[in-house]
């Protein structure tokens, strides 16, 4: 097993879009009726976690899927979100509001990065704060496994980070889904679970 935090403050746990319009009861998601009980059962999951790695001295890095207002505030949406999320509007996913923040119960992060698409390596600074940081291994959680998770993970990958991807640390918005992602991911990079990776901070 890839052990990531075998140098804690070279390694962080990355917090993939784990945002109050996703997971909080008045977030954009709650409000449209897309919530998921795999998803809202994530934080809960992952607090003991986040709470080890920063007693270990590792670092805790958290993206924020992120909505930029265009004139009058209107948020930019590209067609395909649009389409599959016709609830989000003005004020979704903000920067600096509420609903594009960490969740309280895994916060605060050291290190947060704003993304525009699917993987937070494009066109953000992440590789950047990374590589500043001496950050050389990642261990990921988050949402959803099928599109912000898998996007990151097979760009950190490329970019020469070993990497796992924690499988019981993400959620999709359907298992059969989800599961089937932690398979494809699993060829590139290295599954763990919670349990595993506590283990390894201990």
């Amino acid at each position: 097993m890839l052990r990531i935090f075998e140098e804690p403050a070279r390694a962080a746990l990355v917090l993939v879009d784990l945002q109050n319009d996703f997971l909080h009861p008045a977030g954009a998601y709650a409000r449209g009726g897309a919530a998921c009980a795999d998803i809202a059962a994530l934080p809960a999951r992952l607090r003991p976690l986040v709470e080890a790695v920063r007693r270990r001295g590792g670092w805790i890095v958290s993206t924020h899927f992120t909505l930029v207002p265009g004139r009058g505030g209107e948020p930019l949406i590209s067609p395909h979100l649009r389409a599959l999320r016709p609830f989000l509007r003005k004020g979704d996913f903000a920067p600096g509001s509420f609903g594009h923040g960490l969740v309280e119960e895994l916060g605060p992060a050291d290190l947060s990065v704003d993304k525009v698409a699917y993987s937070a390596f494009y066109m953000s600074r992440l590789e950047w704060v990374l590589r500043k940081a001496g950050i050389e291994r990642l261990a990921f959680a988050g949402i959803v496994t099928n599109g912000g998770v898998a996007a990151t993970v097979r760009d950190a990958h490329v970019r020469d980070f070993p990497s796992a991807v924690i499988s019981d640390g993400c959620a999709a918005f359907r298992r059969d889904i989800h599961d089937a992602t932690i398979l494809s991911l699993s060829s590139a990079v290295g599954v763990i679970t919670c349990a595993d990776l506590l283990a390894d901070l201990r």
